[in-house]
């Protein structure tokens, strides 16, 4: 192995990158509206994939750069039919990062176990609502029993704090955000909401139809109190998180759009094809699987990867006149 990479990621803002989201997919078993078309998108052929040993190869150079949260996302990473071995690996890695993935929940009835004893340490399932019709017209697919099953199961795993993360839409489910709250509370689920981000494939974001954090929170206020955690208390995280009628349960509140927490993001992007992204809302990326397979060593890669960490934008500048929306949707960054 080559020498040693240096021993942190850090931008020109001083931003040091602690925390890797990898794409071990671009697929997905869902179609839903505020993210790709009915028919799917074009899938990334498996030539163009990294494989096993050089996914784990580069996760092992971001840990070695101070990478200390792995999360592992998709499209949905469970149709990643390697999943648990790679789970696995990255758990061996040294020092040992966090694992933890985000899922829609399909098929995590029968991998929560086995991946929680690979090592994955917890999970977020993505639901947007738990009214079965309003889901299958959301989603395109009649699947909320096998995601509430998925939900179980993590649980049951030691999967914990399980954690639901929810995009509130106008017309869609932002009346019904307090009962999401309601049976996430009941089954001892931790909810974030999530203010719908342009990420589509089809670019047809409409910030009208956007439900702001301000309106999130008047509505679970209609039936629970909300306490504001203290700010100091945040850190890095994307959410703003407030007790439930007086606690101990809470809800989080994440302002993309409106309220953006660039200044405090810790977080870097691995696609699945092996780019390397330094923000979810980049113009550019920087390729490591080309270089990789060309015979690059650690260090090089390494340094790839700093280069492209070094020309992190201040923020991703949504609602500005600059602004132009990633030409890569979300199933293919990786949430």
């Amino acid at each position: 192995m080559s020498a040693a990479p240096p021993a942190r990621l850090v931008d020109r803002q001083g931003r040091i990158a602690r925390d890797l989201r990898v794409s071990v997919t671009d697929r997905c078993n869902l179609r839903c509206r505020y993210c790709m078309p009915a028919e799917g998108l074009p899938w990334l052929a498996k030539p163009e994939m990294l494989t096993d040993d050089e996914l784990v190869r580069l996760v092992g150079i971001f840990v070695g750069l101070g990478v200390r949260q792995v999360r592992l996302t998709g499209g949905e990473p469970m149709l990643r039919r390697s999943l648990t071995d790679v789970v696995a690996r990255i758990a061996a890695l040294t020092p040992r990062p966090g694992i933890a993935m985000t899922t829609n929940g399909i098929g995590l009835d029968r991998l929560a176990a086995p991946l929680a004893a690979a090592g994955l340490d917890r999970v977020n399932v993505s639901l947007d609502t738990v009214d079965r019709e309003e889901f299958a017209d959301l989603t395109r697919r009649d699947r909320l029993h096998d995601v509430e099953a998925g939900l179980r199961a993590a649980s049951e795993a030691g999967l914990t704090p399980v954690k639901v993360n929810a995009v509130a839409m106008r017309g869609v489910n932002d009346e019904s955000v307090a009962d999401l709250l309601a049976w996430c509370l009941e089954r001892g689920y931790e909810l974030r909401f999530i203010e719908q981000m342009p990420l589509d494939a089809e670019h047809g974001w409409d910030a009208s139809q956007m439900v702001p954090s301000e309106e999130i929170r008047a509505r679970i206020e209609e039936r629970f109190s909300l306490t504001p955690l203290p700010a100091a208390d945040r850190g890095s995280a994307p959410a703003e998180r407030f007790l439930v009628d007086g606690g101990p349960a809470t809800v989080g509140i994440v302002a993309s759009v409106t309220a953006p927490f660039c200044g405090a993001c810790d977080r870097t992007r691995l696609t699945a094809d092996g780019q390397v992204r330094n923000c979810l809302f980049s113009r550019r990326e920087t390729d490591l699987r080309g270089p990789m397979r060309d015979g690059a060593d650690d260090a090089e890669l390494a340094a790839l990867i700093t280069g492209e960490m070094w020309r992190k934008a201040p923020g991703h500048g949504i609602g500005t006149p600059e602004f132009v929306q990633p030409d890569r949707p979300m199933s293919a960054i990786g949430g």
